[in-house]
This record gives structure tokens, C-alpha cells and sequence, in this order.
């Protein structure tokens, strides 16, 4: 039987912005390498699964071509998005979802998605060796948090200008490195880009869960709850961010841009 697979550009307002995830709603569990396949042919930063459950909630999955990952924003911003607009979900009522991560849920605020992540506070590090020179800058500030390296940078237009040795960044035994700065654009606190060649993806377009250090750290060094950020990506996305003590509120918009069939 064919299943629908919707893909949604995920923290922008404009098609052909923000990040593009996959999302696949399953009448049963499927097993993972069938997953991992049909996310290798979707070739995203992700392909997000989901299987309703008992309780109106959902399991959510997520696997890049090559990994399946522990933590991903915009393809659960992108799940949510499916599920409201296909009616699988009442648009008054929370999406959650179960991941390997834990809970989390998302609602709707005035065109908004918010989703309520658990923050992932880095902490500081000795700066790596061949770390510096794979980035091509010398880091200001190097943190580690269990996903990835954070990397603070002397200024927007550096963190905009990075042309990164991907080969040697795949060295390093992490998800992805984030590389920040403060933001000298008007509207915005902090910028950021994110490599992730040890997990498949060269550089992501913008990176939920990277907010989720993100978050933590610029309110460390803003002194404010609440933050305005931008991903510098080629394609760029805009990312709310709510601190709230151990767990971090991501904000952003969704449009779906394709639909299909899974035939396989």
C-alpha cells in the first residue's frame, strides 16, 4: 500500500527557504534499515517518521542519509506542521511526540510553532587539536555539550565567510560542530551555522536542536530569556528562543512544498 511523504521547508515562511525535512506518518513501526533507506533516498538533513499511539500522541523517529539521530527541531517543526495541516491533529491541540530524546510537544501561537525541547547546555573545553585549522578561524570560545562542539567566533561577518575543511571536521568525534557569534544585523542576537560531515550532512540549513545549546549559551552571556537568532546559512532561517530553566521553547514557521508516495 502506498504512504504518503510530505516535504516541508521548515523555519522559514517562503518555500525554498529555511531547512527541508521529510515526513512520513506510518500506519505501524517499520524497521529501521527500511527507514534509513527511504531517508537515503530522500537525501535531506532528515526524514522524520511517526506512528500514532494509544494515547493521541505520536513516536517520532528521525534519520539523515546516513545516521539515525538522537535530537532534530525542524523535522519535528515539520512533523507537527503535517499533522495539523493533514487533520491528523486538531489545530487547537498540542502535537507530541515520543523520541529518543524524551517528550515533545508542540502548539501553534499566532502562525508559530513553538516546540518544547530539553536545553542541552554545553560545557567549556580545551580547544581540539586541528580544530582551529579545519574551521579555517581561531575559536574565541570552545564549549562541548553530548551532541556537538559550540564555537564562538569574533563576529557575524566571520561566521558568514566560513569556508570549513569538512574532511578534517569529520575527524572529529562528535555529531556537528556549531560555530556563533553575536549578530551585528539589525533584529537578530546571535548568528549561527552548523557542519555536520561526521553525520552525513555538510552543513545544515538551520539546526533545531543546535538552539537547544544555543539558547543556553547566549543567554549566559546576554543575561536574557528570551533571543532572536539567525542561521547563515545559503538557504537561512529565522529561530525563536525561549529559555526555561532545563528546557528551551524553539519557535518558527513551516511550508509544505511537495507531496508523494512511497511505493517501496
Amino acid at each position: 500500500m502506498p504512504l504518503r511523504i510530505t516535504q516541508v521547508d521548515a523555519f522559514t515562511d517562503k518555500p525554498f527557504g529555511g531547512n527541508p525535512a521529510a515526513v512520513c506518518l506510518l500506519p505501524r513501526p517499520a524497521d529501521a534499515s527500511w527507514m534509513q533507506h527511504v531517508a537515503r533516498e530522500m537525501n535531506l538533513s532528515e526524514t522524520a517518521f511517526l506512528v500514532r499511539r494509544d494515547d493521541g500522541g505520536f513516536d517520532l523517529r528521525w534519520f539523515t542519509p546516513v545516521v539515525e539521530v538522537d535530537l532534530c527541531g525542524h523535522a519535528t517543526l515539520a512533523s507537527a506542521h503535517v499533522l495539523w495541516e493533514q487533520q491528523h491533529v486538531a489545530r487547537d491541540a498540542p502535537a507530541v511526540f515520543h523520541t529518543r530524546s524524551g517528550r515533545l510537544s508542540a502548539v501553534l501561537c499566532n502562525g508559530w510553532i513553538e516546540m518544547d525541547f530539553p536545553a542541552e547546555p554545553d560545557e567549556p573545553t580545551p580547544v581540539p587539536d586541528g580544530l582551529a585549522a579545519a574551521l579555517g578561524t581561531e575559536p574565541a570560545y570552545v564549549g562541548r555539550n553530548r551532541f556537538d562542539y559550540l564555537v564562538e567566533v569574533d563576529s557575524e561577518e566571520t561566521v558568514r565567510r566560513l569556508t570549513p575543511d569538512l574532511r578534517h571536521l569529520q575527524e572529529f568525534d562528535v555529531r556537528g560542530v556549531i560555530v556563533t557569534a553575536p549578530a551585528a544585523t539589525e533584529g537578530f542576537d546571535f548568528v549561527s551555522r552548523y557542519f555536520a560531515p561526521h553525520a552525513g550532512i555538510d552543513e545544515d540549513p538551520v539546526t533545531g536542536s543546535a538552539h537547544c545549546c544555543l539558547g543556553p549559551y547566549w543567554r549566559r552571556r546576554l543575561g536574557r530569556d528570551t533571543l532572536t537568532a539567525w542561521q547563515a546559512s545559503e538557504r537561512g532561517g529565522l529561530v525563536r528562543v525561549a529559555v526555561r530553566g532545563e528546557r528551551v521553547l524553539l519557535s518558527g514557521q513551516a511550508v509544505t512544498v511537495m507531496g508523494g508516495e512511497l511505493l517501496a
